[in-house]
């Protein structure tokens, strides 16, 4: 486990305590090796709350044992607002591409991964990634934060209609205006570079509805974007590589066959 930031963390409170902790918690990103060229940068899901292990090092153990190399980010939560997660969120595909060298991997093999809420994370820095979001720190900042994939599970992505209630509090408050309601719907910001991308949901999903995932792979259509969009009839919201439900847990195979069609293993 690694500091994401250096002495400089931009939007740092140091009055904010995370999760009825004693102290606040900085931003950091533990790493899972391979032999692989690729890596995943994975955000863990939990309605910008908190960071469910089974989406961050669920997922990552998994990546291991097909190959691929992973970092599970332990980005910024509530009480802290937008733009603080993005800004984690970029940050972490910087000094992932910033040490290629050192984990021996390809600074264009970088791809992310993200479950509800980290699906919105990382659809963010999908849609986002040439915005500034914060003043550079150092040179790890130089780098690029456009993720070169994207595996979105069961993300949130709509900040209107078919939001998620409590993402939405937390990321950017009960009362945010329209403006940042829409510049964090983030159908309406694909683009022709936004990157190739995987997705998968439960009809069923009675927490993110199905829509926020049917919006993004329209948008990604309408911009002709590769994307592999799979759509479940059962299961319940959150529940990662999905074991206790053997139809759903294909996603797994599907997602493995994915990375090999776009040259990701």
């Amino acid at each position: 486990m690694e500091n994401l930031w250096g002495n400089v963390i931009p939007y740092w409170d140091e009055t904010f305590i995370e999760n009825d902790e004693t102290a606040p918690r900085k931003p950091t990103i533990t790493s899972y090796p391979s032999n692989s060229k690729c890596a995943v940068v994975i955000f863990p899901g939990g309605g910008y709350t908190m960071r469910a292990a089974h989406e961050g090092e669920g997922y990552a153990k998994w990546l291991q044992s097909i190959g691929i190399t992973s970092f599970v980010v332990d980005y910024r939560v509530a009480p802290y607002k937008h733009p603080a997660q993005i800004s984690d969120a970029m940050r972490a595909i910087r000094y992932v591409r910033h040490n290629a060298d050192k984990y021996g991997i390809d600074k264009n093999k970088i791809a992310v991964m993200g479950s509800s809420a980290g699906g919105h994370l990382a659809g963010s820095v999908s849609v986002h990634y040439d915005k500034k979001m914060y003043e550079p720190t150092d040179e790890i900042d130089e780098e690029s934060c456009r993720p070169d994939a994207a595996i979105l599970c069961y993300p949130v992505i709509d900040m209107f209609e078919y939001r998620h209630d409590g993402s939405r509090q937390n990321l950017i408050g009960e009362r945010a205006l329209y403006s940042d309601k829409e510049l964090m719907s983030l159908y309406n910001h694909v683009n022709a570079n936004t990157p190739p991308t995987f997705i998968w949901h439960t009809s069923s999903d009675q927490t993110v509805p199905v829509e926020n995932s049917l919006l993004y792979a329209q948008s990604l259509s309408k911009e002709q974007v590769p994307f592999e969009l799979h759509i479940y009839p059962i299961g319940h919201h959150g529940l990662g590589c999905a074991e206790e439900v053997p139809h759903v847990a294909q996603w797994l195979k599907s997602l493995d066959n994915w990375l090999k069609l776009i040259e990701f293993k």
